[in-house]
């Protein structure tokens, strides 16, 4: 099914793609990440809960397989397009209006750091009309606040069809609350990803 005509116009005039995801959401953020084109001329953020202190091969797996250069944000990096960044672990991400990343050490949310809500909530107040953010699989609610910020904001709010999610309770929550402008089945997210 080919994707809705103006989600279409939205995605190809985004600067920014976010995409936020706890458990469940590795096999589809994996598939993401092979599929996305070198030259997509976006800037790619990641955001997967992941266990504190857990040495994890994610930015590795993700790196081997992805056609966009791939790095893990360090503090003050700038954001650059054609790059897909990973969120680390044990710390909160921040996207800062000088258009360079923040890592932030405060306290966990929704038992997590990093957090997608805190992401998500500062991408609302930089790029507005010029993202779009993606909720994933995951068991709790984290990201729903920070999506429903970011659809107030202007920017275009999708969220993984719940019958399609392995834990339907992170976009289950977003699309109660109202958050979600678009609750899309897998197979269409990956129609309007590819979509050049």
């Amino acid at each position: 099914m080919a994707p809705d005509k103006k989600l279409v116009e939205r995605w190809r005039a985004a600067e920014i793609l976010l995409l936020g995801g706890s458990a469940g959401s590795f096999k589809l953020l994996f598939q993401i990440v092979k599929l996305l084109p070198h030259n997509l001329n976006k800037t790619v953020i990641i955001v997967i809960h992941r266990k504190k202190n857990f040495f994890s091969e994610i930015e590795k797996l993700f790196a081997e397989n992805s056609r966009m250069q791939m790095r893990e944000v360090e503090d003050k990096d700038i954001l650059n397009r054609n790059t897909i960044y990973i969120a680390p672990a044990n710390y909160h991400t921040l996207i800062e209006k000088e258009g360079t990343f923040g890592l932030d050490v405060s306290e966990a949310v929704w038992f997590s750091k990093p957090s997608i809500d805190v992401t998500f909530e500062s991408a609302a107040e930089v790029y507005k009309e010029r993202c779009i953010a993606i909720l994933l699989s995951g068991a709790n609610q984290d990201g729903a606040e920070g999506l429903l910020k970011l659809k107030n904001s202007g920017a275009t709010t999708i969220a993984q069809h719940p019958g399609d999610a392995e834990m339907d309770e992170m976009p289950r929550a977003a699309i109660n609350i109202g958050a979600a402008e678009y609750i899309l089945h897998t197979e269409e997210i990956f129609n309007l990803l590819n979509t050049p």
